[in-house]
């Protein structure tokens, strides 16, 4: 982002779709930071399986407008992925939290 001369942050704000607690959540966000690009809305999904000794998470979204913004997109999901697991590893006494 730095080396395109974006912003490193931006304000995000979306609509829950559905949510299941303990299960899935489902929302939309809006893609309105992109220069030069119309404002559209990308979906996202999370499921939470049950597992033999724990839990699969599975977070999926929309492909963006094009290769390099998906590619960007799925860049952030995967650092806050990243933050997550190391809140998780905290939680639980530095257990290990799989990617």
């Amino acid at each position: 982002m730095k080396a395109a001369a974006l912003d490193l942050t931006s304000v995000a704000g979306g609509t829950y779709t559905e949510v299941t607690p303990m299960r899935r959540l489902a929302y939309r966000t809006l893609a309105d930071f992109i220069p030069g690009v119309a404002p559209y809305e990308v979906a996202a999904v999370v499921e939470i399986h049950s597992v033999a000794g724990g839990v699969r998470m599975l977070a999926t979204e929309d492909a963006m407008h094009d290769e390099l913004w998906t590619e960007r997109s799925t860049m952030g999901m995967n650092s806050s992925l990243d933050r997550l697991a190391k809140v998780l590893e905290a939680h639980h006494g530095g257990g290990p939290v799989t990617r």
